[in-house]
């Protein structure tokens, strides 16, 4: 009979373990609680599981440990989902018992997904063994590395995604702003409409919104311009920025009073003007790349809608269009 509900066995604190199904669950018994196939054949075959391991635990008073729920990932590792409180010291031998079993598994990351309400588990993980992966605002994940090989778990996002908007009008005049906060507060300078990118936003989608955000002028992404990457920007991550082109579709400014102290559609001859504008720089570069783009037939990088190979998500490829799609074949 136990036999037949025995998974497998392993080694945990120096016992032998058992893990047996229980109806949906599994869990792992000592096997010190089992005294002798003799005991075992005793029990009726008609018997249910949780029948089974009832008699065992009263004979014996050593509860069963359930071991925590998770899925495999692509990466022959598991991910534990947390989202009902437990108490801590449970949590702590669930969690051991759902190593040593995944350890015989061949698995490799644990990843622990813990909601903010439960916060207090991570000193125990922590104390287990696993560390930081990243955290967002309802949520911290941490991760453990089984086997005694180089760690190969993807390390946390890495860089910051930003856009820089150069538009123009017909009058050649340039919409810029002056900021109330940063690095740029109360210099006077007047630079192009800046921000950062939500996440699952496109970063055509986002330089729109940013404009509008910003100035209240409605816009038309047409492409980007140029990529600048820099690191140890915020917070020591590294940076990537946009330099995108985008056509207005109104014109009159309104600005947020929040972040922006003044906007307006200035001459590019005025702009380019500025002391700033003129030292060799992000500005500068924006400028001559910009200029380039409306006097020179430049060419960047417009989006162009496709999907993944190993999937239907929908994405964007950005691709020097008028090469790709007007060249002689």
């Amino acid at each position: 009979m136990f036999k037949s509900l025995c998974r497998t066995s392993s080694q945990f604190y120096f016992k032998t373990v058992n893990y047996c199904a229980i109806g949906n669950r599994r869990v792992c018994i000592p096997a010190s609680t089992i005294k002798t196939s003799r005991r075992l054949t005793s029990v009726s075959m008609k018997s249910s599981s949780s029948s089974v391991v009832e008699q065992m635990v009263s004979e014996n008073g050593v509860e069963p440990v359930e071991l925590l729920s998770a899925t495999n990932d692509h990466f022959d590792g598991v991910i534990i989902d947390m989202n009902k409180p437990m108490d801590p010291d449970i949590f702590v031998s669930s969690l051991r018992t759902s190593i040593s079993h995944w350890r015989q598994q061949g698995k490799k990351g644990v990843w622990i997904k813990l909601p903010i309400q439960l916060a207090n588990l991570v000193e125990a993980a922590v104390k287990e063994g696993f560390w930081y992966h990243h955290a967002e605002p309802n949520y911290l994940m941490l991760v453990y590395w089984i086997p005694e090989t180089a760690n190969t778990l993807p390390i946390n996002a890495t860089h910051r995604v930003g856009i820089g908007a150069f538009v123009m009008n017909d009058k050649r005049e340039i919409l810029v702003v002056q900021e109330n906060s940063g690095v740029f507060k109360g210099t006077g300078v007047w630079k192009f409409p800046t921000g950062v990118i939500n996440e699952g936003e496109d970063i055509s989608i986002g330089a729109v919104r940013e404009v509008k955000e910003e100035t209240g002028i409605d816009t038309e992404f047409v492409e980007v311009l140029a990529l600048m990457q820099s690191h140890k920007s915020f917070f020591h991550k590294s940076d990537l920025f946009f330099v995108c082109m985008l056509r207005p579709l109104s014109f009159d400014i309104q600005k947020q009073d929040l972040e922006i102290e003044a906007a307006e559609w200035m001459p590019i001859e005025e702009f380019m003007a500025q002391p700033l504008a003129k030292k060799e720089g992000l500005l500068k570069s924006m400028i001559d790349i910009g200029l380039a783009k409306i006097d020179k037939g430049y060419t960047g990088f417009s989006s162009v809608p496709t999907t993944l190979s190993f999937s239907n998500q929908q994405s964007c490829l950005y691709v020097n269009s008028r090469d790709l799609f007007h060249q002689n074949l």
